[in-house]
């Protein structure tokens, strides 16, 4: 009975800790908006890494989310909307889900942006009516701390990830079985 217990509070503790993350609860955001949270997001991901700004001038197009909310407990979740840059302007807009389940409890916020070094790796998200990451070509994950050392001659992947702005409570953070989908706006 003590175990029920303590169950329903952690379900409780993360239903409610995931609701008041969410910036927008009651419905998807305006293209208006994603447009002003990807701005915001680059801005300062680039004032807090010279390589993300690097690699974001010499990148075939940068995919953006803002603001992913994750939470669950046993089975969980993560969804958030952002949008594509093609040489600074807007060209199409996605969302990013993800289901999971095991061993997890908590609720955390966090934005990422990924970087498309090439061409063919952009094709990726125009091959099918969704992007499973982890599935198609590799992506680097990087640090934005470590990101400092290193330059756009030395980085030789298709696509690299930054991770940022996260908040909350929750053990881990990837990317693997997270499928992108375009979206219309």
């Amino acid at each position: 009975m003590r175990h029920i217990h303590l169950t329903v509070i952690l379900f409780i503790l993360a239903f409610t800790t995931g609701i008041v993350m969410c910036e927008n609860p009651a419905g998807a955001a305006t293209a208006e908006e994603i447009d002003r949270k990807v701005k915001n997001t680059l801005e300062n991901l680039y004032s807090k890494s010279p390589a993300a700004k690097a690699l974001g001038e010499k990148a075939s197009g940068i995919l953006v989310f803002p603001s992913v909310v994750k939470g669950g407990f046993i089975v969980g979740g993560q969804y958030g909307e952002g949008a594509l840059l093609k040489g600074g302007n807007t060209a199409g807009y996605y969302n990013t889900v993800q289901l999971s389940y095991g061993l997890q409890a908590g609720a955390q916020k966090y934005g990422y942006v990924l970087f498309f070094m090439s061409d063919s790796a952009m094709s990726w998200l125009d091959r099918s009516d969704g992007w499973e990451l982890g599935v198609g070509p590799s992506i680097v994950v990087m640090d934005i701390g470590a990101a400092k050392a290193m330059t756009t001659t030395t980085l030789q992947s298709q696509i690299y990830a930054f991770f940022i702005d996260q908040k909350g409570l929750m053990a881990g953070i990837g990317l693997q079985g997270t499928k992108v989908t375009k979206i219309n706006k």
